[in-house]
């Protein structure tokens, strides 16, 4: 392949068909360390719409929403409008955000693992102050440290994943993150179908709970090694080369090596990457990495992840009903992970892309005519 500039060749894939290795015990063990934190991300979002569903959580936060929903039978309608239960879901992703954001530098100057701890701290000292929480502000501050968390772990834990596991197993190893996110999810709708019935501190243990993973993965933190992609960016190639014979099972990786190696000093000589990328040139890959996950959020998943069980219970499902429900949602989200995971190194990235859009225009296209029908029946029940 000619490289535009008068002469020479470009392998467009580089060594990566004379990388050696294979998936070593320490790949594994690392990556199911870190997609550990995924889990953290997946239950918390499976478990906030829950207890803040729960009669019990509610008497002793959130009075007034308690009060709307003893008249759920007169009206389900907003019975969950309320400042404070916006802001006990609302600060985890406000903080989530402010601190991915201080995260990237940490995660680039001192290390994956390091980041990956932090996170662990922070969000096993704010799961503490949720399960013990006596008045909102203490709920709050829980949920501002586990947003923390957070924020550091959702940051660094794919990088970590992609950097140790081998090129061809890296799209399903990656995806252990995504697989943690769901089980997480559907985990959590199941404690909060069981924890709904022990009163009055069901809650607690529901939001206590997530302190397990977090111990897991911040203690695993602490033993699995740096990726060598880091320590050749921070400047420790001998011992980048040593873990990566170590990781890929191998002395012979010369040319994973030399890779990493021309990424480090290209990626040194670039002056102001955010100001670079700004550029005309890099416009297309800059509007896709920003349009395609916010269009895929904009669907309205994750609110329907979030907020499954009250959404549920305001359309008029009773309370084991609506969390019957939320299981079933995280199920199917689940079966769909794993389902990618087996095809995504075998066809490819772009044709998961593309049925999964196909598939949310055509759920969009169904709820709008749901939605459409609704007036429709009420005009019809009005007029005969």
């Amino acid at each position: 392949m000619e490289d535009g500039r008068g002469g020479g060749t470009v392998d467009k894939n580089g060594r990566a068909e004379q990388y050696k290795g294979r998936v070593t015990v320490h790949v594994i063990i690392a990556c199911i360390v870190a997609a550990t934190g995924g889990s953290l991300f997946g239950y918390d979002v499976g478990i906030s719409g829950g207890v803040a569903s729960m009669d019990d959580f509610l008497q002793n936060f959130f009075p007034a929403v308690y009060k709307h929903k003893l008249r759920a039978h007169e009206n389900n309608y907003c019975k969950y409008n309320n400042q404070g239960i916006s802001a006990f879901t609302s600060t985890l992703y406000i903080s989530g955000f402010i601190a991915s954001i201080v995260a990237a530098p940490i995660t680039r100057r001192y290390g994956r693992r390091t980041s990956i701890i932090i996170g662990g701290i922070n969000f096993l000292v704010g799961s503490a102050l949720n399960a013990a929480a006596v008045d909102l502000e203490m709920l709050i501050i829980g949920r501002v440290l586990q947003g923390v968390g957070i924020g550091f772990g959702n940051q660094a834990i794919p990088l970590y994943l992609s950097e140790m596991a081998p090129t061809h197993f890296r799209g399903a190893l990656n995806m252990m993150f995504q697989v943690a996110t769901t089980f997480g999810i559907f985990t959590a709708n199941m404690i909060n179908y069981g924890t709904q019935q022990i009163q009055p501190w069901g809650w607690r243990l529901a939001l206590g709970l997530a302190s397990i993973p977090t111990l897991l993965m911040t203690v695993g933190g602490i033993f699995i090694p740096e990726t060598p992609n880091s320590l050749v960016e921070r400047g420790s190639k001998e011992q980048g080369r040593k873990l990566l014979e170590k990781i890929r099972g191998t002395d012979e990786v010369d040319a994973e090596f030399q890779d990493m190696l021309d990424a480090g000093e290209l990626a040194n000589s670039i002056k102001h990457p955010y100001y670079n990328i700004l550029e005309r040139r890099y416009r297309p890959e800059l509007v896709m990495a920003i349009c395609m996950p916010a269009f895929q959020i904009l669907t309205g998943i994750n609110s329907i992840l979030f907020y499954a069980p009250m959404l549920f219970q305001s359309m008029g499902f009773g309370r084991q009903a609506s969390l019957y429900s939320s299981a079933l949602t995280g199920v199917v989200l689940a079966l769909s992970t794993f389902i990618s995971i087996a095809t995504v190194d075998r066809l490819g990235r772009r044709p998961l892309l593309i049925s999964g859009g196909i598939q949310m225009i055509i759920c969009q296209v169904w709820k709008t005519h749901d939605l459409v029908q609704i007036p429709i029946m009420l005009t019809r029940t009005v007029t005969f």
